[in-house]
C-alpha cells in the first residue's frame, strides 16, 4: 500500500468517498465510517494540500474543526490532521485555516509536505489569501494541482476562474476536465485524459454524489458537447507538448497532427512531469459538498503530485537509514501533555525510545506513536518514512525542531557531509546544515495588555501563556520593563481574541485584556556621528570605556517584514577587537535596536558604524555593552525619530449599491483606492490602509452594508507617518490627547 499525505485550507465542507463509504467533514460519519487498512505502505508516497480562501462550514460539526472557538465561528482556526485510505494510497490529510490571521499555520504545514492542492470558489476565482498562500507554496517549490469548487453554484464560470488563474497567480492552468453546465444545471464532467464522460444521477439529498455514471465520449448524444471536448483536448495536447520536450518529441514522431491516437497513459505522464517541474498546474472541477468530482480529484493527487521520494532533500542523504524527523506543530493535551507532529523525512519511529533534538541538543524519550485523526488519534508501533506522525513524551521540542535517532547516527552523518562538503568546496559549491530547515515566523502588529483576575493566579496565567506560545510561535509574550504587565502580541483582532478566549474556556482563567494597540516602528530621518564615556567603579573595581558611533538611516520602504539592522566597524578598530569584545558590543547595538527613541518601538533601518572603543583594563564586557547601548540611545535620539506604521493591503468585495457608503468610510480611515474590479453583481475593491485606522471595521463594514459584504486585511508594507498624525500618537501616547 502507497501512503498520501494530505493538507486543507479553511475548507469547511469537504466529502469524499472511499470504498463505498461516505467520509464527510460535516458530521461524524468521517470518523464512524473510515475505515484504516493495517496493511504496510511504501514509501512511494505522497504529501498534498488543499488549500481555500472561503470558510464553508454548512452544519457547523466539521470534523477538522473541532475547537469550540471554530464550530461558533464557522471558520478553521488551527491545522488539524485526519488519515484514512483511498485506493491502494493511504492520505493524511491537514486541514489548516484561509483567514490571514493564521497563516503560520499554513507555512509549517506546507514547510513539510510535497504537493498541494489549490481549491477556488468557482464564481469568486482567485481571491485575496488565495494569493498569499500560492506565494507559501511558491516559496517552498511545493507542485500545485487547482481544483474549481463550488460548480454547481450560480454564477460558477469556468473561462472566469481560469483567466484569474492566470492574471493573479502568474501560473499556467492545464485544463484537465471541463464541466457539463454549470449552477444549478451542472451535472457532469468530461475527462480529456481518457476521454470519458462521468455523469451523477442524484435522486435525492442523501446520495449526494456517490452514484454516478461513466462512459467514454464517443458514446454521447451531444454533438456540441462532443465537438467541444474534442477542442479542449486538442488544446490540452498542443500545451503540454509546448511544456515537455519529450513529450512534444513523441507527438511529432509518432502521432503527428492525429491527436485522438495519443494513448490517455502518455498524456497522463507528460501532465505529470509538467505539474513536477511547475511548469503548468492542472486544473480539474467539481462541486465537494455533494462529492461531485471529488473521486477525479483525489485520482489526479496520486496520478501527478509527487511521492515523498521525489522530492530530495539533502540533508536526508547523510542519514541514510537512519531516523531523520522535523516537529512542525505542538499541541497540548490535558492528559498526554504535549503532542508533537513530525513530519519523518529517514529512517522509521518507533515508540518506547530515545529521540536526540539537534536543535537543542538533548536527549527525550518518546513514550507513544500515534497516526493524527482531527481530535482522535489511533496508536500504532512504527511509522516510516514519508509519514506525518503525533509523538507523546516531547516535553522541550518545539516547531523546527530537527529529531535524529541518536547522537552517533548525528555523527554518522556530520561525517558523511563532510565528505561530501570537501567535494563541494572543491566545485565552489555551498556548505549545507545538517539541521532541517524550520519556519518563518512573521512579526506580530497588534499587542494588548493582559492581566488575571487576582494576582493568586498569575502563575497559572504564565502556564497557559507559555503552552500557547509553545503551540503558536506567532504569539509573542513579553513584561513591560516599566510598568511589568504582560503584553500579548499576535498577528490580528482575531488572533488575540481567540487566545483570551481559549485561556477563559481551556485553562478558566478569566482574564482582562486592555486596549489593543498597534505595533508601530521607529527609524532616524539622518546621520548622526556621538561619542559617550561611562566611568563607574563596583565596589574596589573601576570601569571605564568610551565608544563613539555613527548611525545613518537605510530605510527600505518597500519592505513590509522588519528591516535588519546593520552593524559595521572602521577598519582600524575592527582589527583591533577580540571576538569577546566585539560579542559585547554588539550586544549592546543590538538592545539599542530594541526600544526606539521616540515612543519605545523597535528600531528598523539604521546602519550603525563603530567608530573607536576604548577599554581601560578590568572593565567588564557588561559595562561596555551598557556604554554602547547609552550611546547608540543618544545617537538615535540626535538622528531625529521617525515613527512608521503598518499599512495593510485591503480587499472588500460588496455590492454595487453599498460601494459609495464604502468608499467613503475607507476615505476618513486614510485608505487609498487602488483599483476597483466588478465581479459578476458585486464589486471588488483594493485599497491600502493604515492598520491604525482599521480596528473594528468588521463591525463598522457590516453596519454600512446591512452584512452583505466581506473583507480580507493583510500587511502590506511600513510606512513613514506623515508629521501631523506622528505628533497626534505621540500626544496620545504621553496622554496629552
Amino acid at each position: 500500500m502507497r501512503l498520501r499525505n494530505v493538507l486543507g485550507i479553511g475548507i469547511g465542507t469537504f466529502s469524499v468517498l472511499v470504498g463505498g463509504v461516505r467520509l464527510t467533514f460535516q458530521g461524524q460519519t468521517w470518523l464512524k465510517g473510515c475505515r484504516l487498512s493495517t496493511e504496510e505502505w511504501t514509501t512511494d508516497q505522497l504529501n498534498f494540500s488543499l488549500f481555500s480562501c472561503f470558510p464553508d462550514v454548512d452544519d457547523g460539526d466539521t470534523v477538522t474543526d473541532f475547537m469550540v472557538q471554530e464550530r461558533e465561528r464557522g471558520i478553521t482556526i488551527q491545522s488539524a490532521a485526519v488519515t484514512f485510505d483511498w485506493k491502494k494510497h493511504r492520505i493524511n490529510l491537514i486541514d489548516t485555516p484561509g483567514h490571514v490571521d493564521f497563516t503560520l499555520e499554513v507555512e509549517r504545514a506546507l514547510r513539510v509536505l510535497d504537493g498541494a492542492v489549490a481549491v477556488f470558489d468557482a464564481s469568486a476565482g482567485v481571491e485575496a489569501q488565495t494569493l498569499t498562500v500560492w506565494r507559501q507554496a511558491e516559496k517552498h517549490h511545493v507542485p500545485c494541482i487547482c481544483f474549481l469548487n463550488k460548480m454547481d453554484k450560480p454564477g460558477a464560470s469556468l473561462h472566469f476562474s481560469i483567466e484569474s488563474i492566470k492574471k493573479k497567480l502568474k501560473a499556467n492552468p492545464v485544463l484537465l476536465q471541463i464541466p457539463i453546465g454549470s449552477g444549478k444545471s451542472f451535472t457532469g464532467l468530461i475527462d480529456l485524459i481518457t476521454n470519458q464522460q462521468m455523469t451523477w444521477r442524484v435522486k435525492s439529498r442523501a446520495e449526494d454524489g456517490r452514484v454516478f455514471e461513466t462512459k467514454s465520449l464517443s458514446q454521447s448524444d451531444d454533438p456540441e458537447l462532443l465537438q467541444d471536448a474534442m477542442e479542449a483536448r486538442a488544446a490540452l495536447i498542443e500545451q503540454v507538448a509546448d511544456l515537455d520536450d519529450e513529450f512534444a518529441e513523441l507527438l511529432l514522431g509518432v502521432y503527428g497532427e492525429n491527436f485522438d491516437a495519443v494513448p490517455p497513459a502518455k498524456l497522463q505522464e507528460a501532465v505529470r512531469r509538467v505539474t513536477l517541474a511547475r511548469k503548468g498546474v492542472p486544473v480539474l472541477c467539481g462541486s465537494s459538498l455533494r462529492n461531485k468530482g471529488v473521486q477525479p480529484l483525489l485520482d489526479a493527487i496520486t496520478a501527478y503530485l509527487p511521492a515523498p521520494n521525489e522530492r530530495h532533500h539533502d540533508l536526508v542523504r547523510w542519514y541514510q537509514d537512519d531516523l531523520c524527523a522535523l516537529a512542525f506543530k505542538v499541541v497540548h493535551d490535558k492528559q498526554r501533555g504535549p503532542l508533537v507532529f513530525v513530519r519523518i523525512y529517514s529512517g522509521t519511529m518507533k515508540p518506547q525510545s530515545a529521540v536526540l533534538n539537534i536543535n537543542r541538543n538533548n536527549t527525550e524519550r518518546m513514550s507513544r506513536l500515534l497516526l493524527p485523526f482531527a481530535d482522535q488519534h489511533v496508536e500504532i508501533p512504527s511509522l516510516t518514512a514519508g509519514n506525518i506522525a503525533l509523538c507523546v513524551g516531547l516535553k522541550q521540542t518545539v516547531t523546527g525542531d530537527t529529531i535524529v535517532s541518536s547522537k552517533a547516527s548525528a555523527v554518522a552523518a556530520v561525517r558523511r557531509a563532510q565528505n561530501e562538503k570537501e567535494g563541494e568546496r572543491k566545485r565552489g559549491g555551498e556548505q549545507a546544515s545538517l539541521v532541517l530547515a524550520g519556519v518563518e515566523v512573521p512579526e506580530p502588529v497588534f499587542f494588548c495588555s493582559i492581566e488575571p483576575p487576582t494576582m493568586s493566579r498569575q502563575a497559572e496565567l504564565e502556564n497557559a501563556l507559555t503552552c500557547l506560545q509553545r503551540e503558536d510561535p506567532s504569539l509573542k509574550v513579553r513584561v513591560d520593563s516599566d510598568s511589568g504587565q504582560t503584553i500579548l502580541c499576535g498577528m490580528g483582532e482575531l488572533h488575540i481574541e481567540i487566545l483570551h478566549d481559549r485561556i477563559r474556556r481551556e485553562y478558566g482563567i478569566e482574564t482582562h485584556l486592555g486596549p489593543l494597540q498597534v505595533a508601530y516602528r521607529e527609524t532616524i530621518l539622518q546621520s548622526m556621528a556621538t561619542t559617550d564615556t561611562l566611568d563607574r567603579t563596583v565596589g574596589e573595581r573601576r570601569h571605564m570605556v568610551t565608544v563613539s558611533v555613527a548611525v545613518c538611516p537605510i530605510m527600505d520602504s518597500s519592505s513590509s517584514s522588519l528591516t535588519s539592522c546593520e552593524i559595521t566597524y572602521d577598519e582600524e578598530v575592527e582589527e583591533q577587537l577580540s571576538p569577546d569584545v566585539r560579542d559585547a558590543v554588539e550586544n549592546g547595538v543590538n538592545s539599542s535596536y530594541l526600544q526606539g527613541p521616540l515612543l519605545g518601538y523597535p528600531v528598523q533601518g539604521v546602519s550603525t558604524m563603530i567608530q573607536s572603543v576604548s577599554m581601560e583594563p578590568g572593565t567588564s564586557l557588561a559595562m561596555l555593552s551598557a556604554c554602547v547601548s547609552r550611546c547608540m540611545l543618544k545617537a538615535l535620539r540626535q538622528a531625529g525619530g521617525q515613527v512608521l506604521e503598518p499599512v495593510m493591503s485591503l480587499e472588500v468585495t460588496v455590492g454595487e449599491e453599498h460601494l459609495s457608503s464604502v468608499l467613503g468610510d475607507l476615505a476618513q480611515r486614510r485608505g487609498a483606492i487602488r483599483d476597483i474590479q466588478s465581479r459578476h453583481d458585486s464589486k471588488v475593491l483594493l485599497a491600502t490602509a493604515p492598520l491604525a485606522e482599521m480596528m473594528g471595521y468588521s463591525t463598522a463594514l457590516r453596519t454600512l452594508t446591512s452584512g452583505n459584504a466581506t473583507f480580507s486585511l493583510q500587511l502590506d508594507i511600513y510606512e513613514a507617518m506623515n508629521p501631523q498624525h506622528q505628533n497626534a500618537l505621540l500626544n496620545k501616547m504621553a496622554g496629552l490627547a
